[in-house]
């Protein structure tokens, strides 16, 4: 009975655990079912989203590509628009140098001329007589002030110093045939009298208003008045008739004869080459080495222009605009152009440096139109330093008389003085002659340069894209090469 019993209970407790059991499978499969549901769910909404995004990427993608080539090739011209305005910028501060060194030429040539204004202010007062002074104090005390005023502008400074030419000017008209003006000289007795000068040639006489004293009119050492130095009363009153009336005849000749062998050598380059001292030999060598350089200059410039060919230029441009290298090389081969021959250069040596052999012919060409002007410039500076030395020392020699025996004879003392003022002429003759063609050389040299620049910017700029297709070949062909050898 018993182990019946066990085996009914055991049966019990086998069917309640098998009931549990399949009840718990079944929750577990509905669990799984939810689960699975669910992800499935989840997984639709994920390859929905997933192709909407494939959707909108394949929709932006064009946009941005387009975009990207856009702003690609907009990087590409700012490049380009940066390499022009820098080379713009390097043409400009190549031309503000020029600009810079033809302005400092022209401070110098100034500041020469200014110079040489002054010098010519104190040898205009120095040479003139004493009596002659109160007519044109005021014009060279205004010369004299305006070198040193602040105040003034150079073409202010350099119209006051011109006056003083203007004033020499009409003083020379004014002594042509005779001058007179009205002044005060010194008596015998001391006495200051007032009356009126004539100037006739080398002579300055004065007769008294009223009938006084007549005479000479000699200048005085510490004195801004000149003394009258009567003779006899025969030759005093045929002065103050000359003086007052204008017309007459002169009655004496204080020259003793000086006037009449002026008169005959009056002329005479070679007299007064010999009377300016053994300076005038430099000087004629400077001058003759001015005047070689000049011609040289003046026959180079005529070859030159007679072989521009303008037109080459402009063939060795359109072919290189049309890619045609080797028939630009060909149409400047034989030409005579400076400014051809410059690009030519350039284009045979463009594989190394287009820039700089463009540079260096430049150079070249430049060197051959500035040849010489350096000389011409010393000759310019030295010949009135040269004519300065042979006056010193031709003063030297004239004022070494007044403490000898020569005292007694002040005309050889002032034609000493007068032959010494030779060299200075001389010099200033040259430097003056010399400053012209001097400048029209710089101007020309200035005006093939600028020629030649502007020629090389327009190859270079029509030489980019060849060099840019050649650089690519070259690059090809190293590839092509290291290939062949892998």
């Amino acid at each position: 009975m018993r182990p019946r019993m066990l085996r009914v209970a055991v049966s019990l407790v086998l069917g309640a655990m098998l009931a549990a059991s399949s009840r718990a499978q079944s929750n577990s499969d509905e669990a799984l079912g939810r689960a699975r549901a669910a992800a499935e769910s989840d997984l639709a909404k994920s390859l929905q989203e997933l192709g909407q995004l494939r959707d909108t990427i394949k929709a932006e993608k064009l946009p941005m590509s387009e975009q990207l080539g856009s702003a690609e090739n907009r990087l590409a011209a700012l490049k380009r628009e940066l390499e022009d305005q820098t080379r713009a910028q390097d043409t400009k501060a190549l031309e503000l140098g020029n600009l810079q060194g033809a302005m400092k030429l022209r401070q110098d040539e100034t500041t020469y001329v200014a110079n040489l204004l002054d010098e010519f202010t104190n040898g205009f007062e120095s040479s003139m007589h004493v009596s002659e002074l109160p007519r044109y104090q005021a014009a060279i005390e205004t010369a004299k002030l305006a070198r040193g005023n602040e105040d003034l502008s150079m073409v202010e400074k350099l119209s006051r110093q011109v006056g003083v030419l203007q004033v020499a000017l009409t003083r020379l008209m004014d002594l042509v045939g005779g001058s007179r003006y009205d002044g005060q000289a010194v008596d015998a007795q001391g006495t200051v009298a007032k009356g009126e000068f004539a100037v006739v040639g080398p002579v300055v006489m004065f007769a008294a208003a009223g009938g006084g004293p007549a005479g000479l009119a000699i200048p005085q050492a510490g004195s801004a008045l000149a003394a009258v130095r009567t003779i006899d009363k025969t030759i005093d009153a045929g002065i103050a008739q000359v003086v007052t009336a204008g017309i007459g005849s002169l009655p004496l000749d204080p020259s003793r004869g000086g006037a009449l062998k002026d008169l005959m050598h009056r002329g005479s380059l070679i007299g007064y080459f010999k009377k300016g001292g053994p300076i005038m030999y430099p000087l004629l060598c400077v001058s003759i080495l001015a005047l070689s350089v000049v011609l040289e200059r003046l026959w180079f410039l005529a070859r030159e222009q007679k072989s521009r060919d303008p037109e080459v230029v402009d063939e060795i441009l359109g072919r290189i605009q049309d890619a045609d290298v080797a028939g630009a090389v060909r149409a400047g081969a034989k030409s005579r152009d400076f400014v051809a021959r410059a690009l030519i250069y350039g284009i045979q040596h463009r594989e190394k440096s287009l820039s700089n052999a463009l540079i260096r012919s430049a150079g070249a060409e430049i060197h051959r139109f500035t040849r010489g002007i350096s000389i011409l410039d010393t000759c310019v500076t030295m010949a009135p330093l040269l004519g300065l030395l042979g006056t010193v020392t031709g003063m030297m020699g004239s004022f070494g008389m007044l403490g000898g025996a020569e005292l007694s004879a002040p005309s050889q003392i002032t034609g000493g003085i007068a032959e010494a003022l030779i060299a200075t002429a001389f010099g200033l003759g040259i430097a003056i002659t010399s400053l012209i063609p001097m400048n029209y050389l710089h101007q020309q040299a200035e005006k093939a340069k600028h020629e030649i620049e502007d020629a090389s910017t327009h190859l270079e700029i029509l030489m980019k894209p060849i060099l840019d297709a050649e650089q690519a070949q070259r690059e090809a062909r190293v590839l092509a090469q290291l290939a062949q050898s892998a």
